[in-house]
């Protein structure tokens, strides 16, 4: 008889609600991560009193009132607001797309206006089928928005030319014609109080967990500990790379503490503009309606990922998602190894999908 029912590979979001479910239904498992944490990307860090988002902002936002309940059943989340702003050479917009931001450019006052003014712009551009995601983009919102507010943003996120990018990767652009700058639109929206180390803790209370531990350092007698393994990695590196390597979009990370008590007043900031590396500014203390006498900032700054680097963002154009169904199609010949999550599924998720997603792994997979 193996030692474990379960070795659960990353103890991000998806390995932690996995472990959670199945202790609950008396299995026993042990959980690994090669970082120095558990957590994942949603991994906090005190400092100067300050829950700092280590990996770049985390807000949690569903519509699911059951994932919802699940996650406060843990930590009780606080009210806060996903109200984000852009920063245009020194303007100020607000975000997503709405009166107060056709106001600031426009100065419209009704969305009729708005909304004629946008039309405009998107008859001037002649565009009647986008070829690539700057015509997708115009044809969508018109010059105005796009130039300010999308072009250079984008061109940073991915770190290509507009006119490069697939018309796929913009299907829409959501316009609105109120004054809601609630950056979602979720019914169930914060963060939690005291961050998010409090959701991790409490998922993987009582179950043992061991960081520092690489995987493929010791894969072999690491997986003959379990009857099952359940792999949150990368599934490109699983397999030894034998198909080639997926690509990802990674991102670097300048933290700072500040001798003041508030630097920006808002939690994010972003700097929409091409010759400004990073593409935004978070001010950590606002997620949490913080008082500390100091604050810290982190300037993101996205990147080409590349070996021994945080893999963000799956690059799903044709060339990887057709890489990936390989992949896919090795890991259903398995029968005792479960691939979840963002990296084994190459598909970017949000934390409650994320969760929702382990959920159901884990009731397919003990009922």
């Amino acid at each position: 008889m193996k030692q474990y029912d379960y070795l659960i590979v990353g103890a991000g979001l998806f390995g932690a609600v996995f472990a959670h479910e199945a202790t609950k239904k008396g299995k026993k498992c042990l959980v690994i991560d090669r970082r120095n944490h558990t957590g994942g990307n949603v991994f906090s860090e005190e400092v100067e009193g300050i829950n700092v988002h280590k990996y770049g902002a985390h807000i949690f936002h569903t519509n699911d009132k059951n994932i919802w309940d699940y996650v406060n059943s843990f930590v009780e989340f606080n009210r806060y607001t996903n109200s984000p702003i852009a920063n245009f050479e020194g303007e100020l917009f607000n975000l997503p797309f709405n009166m107060n931001t056709f106001y600031q450019l426009w100065k419209v006052k009704t969305p009729e206006e708005a909304q004629a003014k946008i039309n405009e712009q998107v008859t001037a551009s002649g565009i009647t089928d986008p070829q690539n995601l700057e015509e997708q983009a115009i044809s969508l919102v018109g010059t105005d928005i796009y130039e300010k507010l999308i072009k250079g943003y984008t061109e940073k996120q991915w770190g290509r030319k507009a006119t490069e990018l697939p018309a796929f990767i913009i299907k829409r652009l959501p316009l609105r014609f109120t004054f809601d700058n609630n950056y979602f639109n979720d019914k169930y929206q914060g963060i939690p109080i005291g961050g998010y180390n409090k959701l991790t803790e409490g998922l993987l209370k009582g179950i043992e967990v061991r960081t520092k531990v690489d995987f493929f350092k010791d894969k072999e007698s690491l997986m003959a500990l379990a009857d099952k393994t359940v792999f949150t990695g990368n599934i490109d590196e699983f397999y030894s790379y034998q198909f080639g390597k997926l690509e990802y979009r990674s991102l670097k990370f300048e933290h700072e503490i500040l001798d003041q008590e508030n630097f920006q007043g808002n939690a994010v900031v972003n700097y929409t503009e091409a010759h400004i590396p990073y593409t935004r500014i978070l001010e950590h203390k606002h997620f949490e309606f913080g008082k500390q006498p100091k604050t810290v900032v982190t300037k993101e700054f996205p990147c080409e990922w590349s070996a021994g680097m945080e893999a963000y963002y799956p690059v799903n154009d044709e060339k990887n998602n057709e890489l990936f169904k390989k992949y896919r199609d090795l890991s259903r010949q398995e029968e005792n190894i479960i691939f979840g999550g963002r990296l084994a599924e190459y598909k970017y998720y949000d934390m409650h999908q994320v969760i929702g997603s382990a959920l159901v792994t884990t009731k397919t997979e003990l009922s």
